[in-house]
This record gives structure tokens, sequence and C-alpha cells, in this order.
């Protein structure tokens, strides 16, 4: 296989993950069961906010792929859920931030540990090796590639 076929075929993989049905689909698996507040529209902001901190609805709208109004709406149902709450920005007082609560990390450790189990079982019947070399292929890739 040349050069151009195997960046083609990675494109090809890389656009089934990046399609948004994709990830929705995935997040309404992985929320089963989680209560009513969390489900596929809220699974994004709850898991940003795990990833980064505590960060504004406008600061959380692109890592999301929803407007703020849209993060603002989702995290009011998190937040209704008592699993964020919301702090005044120390940097900007007029401003506020979206914080996770212990029981919303208690959520995102569930939430994480739901993903890791479904990815582990579809690579249970790689061979030896494979899924390693995969994650630190894919590691690599997430730091020296185009998305880097």
């Amino acid at each position: 296989m040349g050069k151009n076929e195997i960046g083609q075929e990675i494109a090809e993989a890389l656009g089934v993950l990046l399609r948004r049905t994709t990830r929705t689909q995935l997040h309404r698996q992985l929320t089963e069961g989680m209560g009513e507040a969390v489900d596929e529209l809220t699974y994004p902001v709850i898991s940003a906010l795990a990833r980064t901190g505590p960060r504004s609805a406008a600061d959380l709208a692109p890592l999301v792929g929803v407007d703020r109004s849209g993060v603002t709406r989702r995290a009011s149902r998190l937040e209704d859920a008592g699993l964020i709450r919301r702090e005044t920005d120390p940097a900007d007082r007029r401003a506020y931030l979206l914080v996770l609560t212990e029981q919303g990390e208690r959520v995102v450790e569930e939430l994480r540990a739901r993903l890791a189990e479904r990815i582990a079982g579809s690579v249970s019947s790689w061979a030896p090796g494979e899924a390693e070399a995969f994650a630190r292929n894919l590691r690599r890739f997430t730091v020296e590639g185009p998305f880097a």
C-alpha cells in the first residue's frame, strides 16, 4: 500500500469517527440508564468540563460543538441534577464558570469506565500486541499528526 493510499484509508476512518452522528450514537449508548440529565446532548458538556476544568459556557461552546446558548441549556439540566454548579469567574465578576460537583465527577468516572470497557471489548479479539500498538500509534498520531 502506497503512502497516499495509507493517508486515504486513515482519512476515511477518521471521517467515520468525526461524524456527529457517530459520536451522538456512542454518547447515547454510554449514557443509557445514567439518569434524565445525562444523555447524548449533555455528555459533551460534562465530558469537556472533566477534561478542561471550570470554563464559561462561551469557552465550552467550541469544544462541545454547539453555541453558547446551547451549552447554557445543557448546563442548566446538569445543574438541576446536581452534577455541575455555577461559580463567579474570578477574572470577570460579571461572568460565571461551570464547575463539576463531586457527584458530577463520579458520573464522569462512570462514563469513562463505560467507554474504556466498550473500547477494550471491541479490541479484545485482536492478536496479542495489536491493541497496544494501536493505542501507542493513535496517541502518537494525535500528538504529531495533522490535528496536533
